[in-house]
């Protein structure tokens, strides 16, 4: 309320408010002294706006007329001064604040270090950087909308309104200085674009790229992406395995703790996910130590639990997956990868035999 009170809003108010109610008592005065309503408005319009077009009709010669004119100069321009005075702090102070605001942002992103860049605020943006900031990370949000900028910065976030896809906007993030990039644009032609020139502009960069299709999880490869994160295949395999594997998946009344567990665990960059194999894909048949082995260390096997059974077995070398089992991994990047080596059935020319 206070900060209402002494707005530039408040003032602009103020005054207009003043100026009307003196040119009211004035137009009054005039009409009082036998002149017409349209001529006392015109009176009191070019006297108040310090004009001086000349009296409408003569006044020296009445001393109330006088005494009312010199009354209506000395509070109407007065008015008008203050008014106008209001006006233009209004917007002196609107472009102060945009100009303040800017730097300070400025400021901010470029004491970025080692952090994480967001290329688009969708659905899967907002949950990212929803979780990011629950993880205390340092994180900037890329995004075209005006609105949903304005949006992000209320929450708190840095934002910075751009187009991803131009190099500018990468640089203006600190991307040289960035740790990771997610590009999770609903357009896999866009990310596949935003991991190019991320990867020009940054040899040593993280990136995960998001694909709607199949077919396009090689291109981002190809184009430098890290690892790339198909949001509808997780998805179905998550809530296959909170179907199937409850025990696994976390709806066994340890949800919480669960949820804390993989936090933690995403502050240290690792992911934690429930897969199932499937009959006839890469990793099925093969032992714990045989599939480990196989992924070059980028994941590993922490929980089993065979399919039909309500136990978690306890996970050793020698432990062979079977098709429809389901398994807890724990790991790095590559994680569509993984998924699809667990997921996905194989050609017999393809299919990785066990050592």
């Amino acid at each position: 309320m206070n900060d209402f009170a002494s707005s530039p809003l408040r003032n602009i108010g103020l005054g207009v408010l003043y100026v009307i109610i003196v040119s009211t008592l004035a137009v009054k005065g005039y009409e009082f002294a036998g002149w017409s309503f349209e001529d006392s408005l015109y009176m009191v319009v070019i006297t108040v706006f310090s004009v001086g077009y000349g009296e409408v009709h003569p006044v020296v010669g009445d001393p109330f007329l006088r005494n009312l004119t010199m009354a209506l100069i000395v509070l109407g321009c007065t008015g008008m001064i203050y008014l106008t005075g209001a006006i233009v702090q209004f917007f002196a102070m609107s472009q102060m604040r945009q100009v303040l605001g800017t730097t300070r942002m400025n400021l901010q992103i470029e004491a970025l270090r080692h952090h994480i860049i967001i290329c688009g605020y969708g659905r899967l943006g907002a949950q990212l950087s929803a979780e990011l900031k629950a993880g205390q990370a340092e994180f900037i949000v890329i995004e075209q909308s005006q609105e949903l900028c304005h949006q992000i910065r209320t929450m708190g976030m840095l934002c910075l309104h751009a187009d991803a896809t131009e190099e500018d906007a990468l640089v203006k993030a600190g991307i040289v200085r960035a740790h990771t990039l997610a590009t999770v644009v609903p357009n896999d032609a866009v990310n596949v674009f935003i991991t190019l020139s991320a990867r020009a502009l940054n040899p040593s960069l993280q990136i995960i790229a998001r694909a709607e299709s199949p077919s396009t999880e090689r291109k981002l490869l190809q184009a430098g992406a890290t690892a790339v994160l198909m949001p509808a295949h997780i998805s179905a395999e998550h809530a296959a395995s909170l179907i199937l594997f409850p025990q696994l998946a976390g709806t066994d009344g340890q949800s919480d703790r669960r949820r804390q567990t993989e936090t933690d665990l995403r502050m240290m960059g690792l992911e934690m996910e429930q897969v199932i194999a499937a009959e006839g894909s890469a990793f099925a048949g093969m032992t714990v130590d045989e599939i480990e082995r196989r992924s070059d260390g980028r994941f590993f096997i922490v929980a089993l639990q065979h399919g039909g059974s309500k136990e978690v077995t306890r996970v050793s070398p020698d432990l062979r997956v079977s098709a429809g089992d389901g398994l807890t991994i724990l790991g790095r990047g590559g994680r569509a990868e993984v998924l699809r080596g667990f997921a996905l059935p194989q050609p017999e020319t393809s299919r990785l035999a066990p050592t």
